[in-house]
Order: C-alpha cells, then structure tokens, then sequence
C-alpha cells in the first residue's frame, strides 16, 4: 500500500489543477458533479499514462480551491489565467519541492461532458535538476458517483482510493 501511495502522490497536483477553478481572477467553471475517468499522460515511455476515477461535487471542487489557494499564492509568483474563444490558459512560475517550475496549460472543454488540459512545464533546480514535460490530462464524465464512493473519493490504479479531503494527512509522506 505505501508504494501504491507514493506512486499516486505525483498525481495530485495534476488532479488539483484539472478539478479546480483557477485561483487568479479569472476562474475556470465547476465540474458537472458525479464521476469522472481522468486519463494523465506523460508523453513519456519512461512513466506510462494512468487513468484514475474521481468522485465530486460542486462544494468539493470549491472546497479544494480554498485549500490550496494561500498555499499556491505563497509558492507561485506569477499565475496567469485568460479565457479564451476555446477555453483557458494559465501561464505560471511556482516554487514546488527547491525547484522553480514554470508551466503553460490550456484548458478545452465544457466541464459538463469533458474538458481536456495540456500543460508544459520547465522545472529548473531542486534534487531533479533541469527537466522539461508535457503532460495531457483527459476527462470525461462517466455518470454517476459509483455506491459506496463520496464526493471527493479518487480511486488510484490497482484499486488504491482515497478521498481528496484526507490530503491533509499525506502531507508528511509527499516529498519537500
């Protein structure tokens, strides 16, 4: 279960950023709530794709929002969001884990049925050094939250779940 756990920890962050409203001005729409097969791909053979189901509402993806934003305000100096004709795109410079990391991300969508992210991002410094990735987050709405599952519920591959509001306590276990 811990290596299930680690593995998924380089996820979140991408699973924030495709559920959450842009925390600048400009905020991205609300998800339709129920579940949704969230796709990540890494461009990457080096890190195969991973599709993860993700149960939500409106008051979690709001919810999360609030969470994270003092702390992406305190660690991002620049965060850029502009709507345009076909969507979103968010320009930023964060400091995440000793590395600066400045992304470009292009949202397209309707938040109801899918929406589509492409982010690109340059991450210099830190215990990785110099790294460049293109990572494409694809979501689509697949109905209703499953029984037993609540809003905030993500369930991981191999079967790992855990629910988005417990974030709190892997805090201790996510690298710095």
């Amino acid at each position: 279960m811990r290596r299930s756990l680690r593995l998924s920890i380089p996820f979140l962050p991408l699973l924030f950023f495709s559920a959450a409203p842009a925390w600048a001005e400009v905020q991205l729409p609300l998800r339709k709530a129920g579940l949704w097969d969230i796709k990540v791909d890494h461009g990457s053979a080096k890190m195969p794709g991973v599709t993860v189901q993700q149960c939500t509402s409106a008051a979690v993806d709001r919810e999360f929002t609030s969470e994270f934003a003092p702390s992406a305000k305190q660690d991002c100096s620049k965060t850029d969001v502009q709507k345009t004709a076909t969507g979103y795109v968010m320009d930023s410079v964060c400091t995440l884990a000793g590395a600066t990391v400045t992304s470009h991300a292009e949202t397209t969508g309707d938040f109801n049925s899918a929406y589509t992210v492409t982010v690109t991002s340059r991450s210099e410094g830190g215990k990785l050094g110099t790294r460049d990735s293109k990572i494409t987050i694809a979501a689509k709405w697949a109905g209703d939250c499953k029984e037993g599952q609540k809003p905030g519920d993500v369930v991981m591959p191999g079967g790992f779940k855990m629910n988005m509001r417990d974030l709190e306590k892997f805090k201790s276990i996510a690298p710095k």
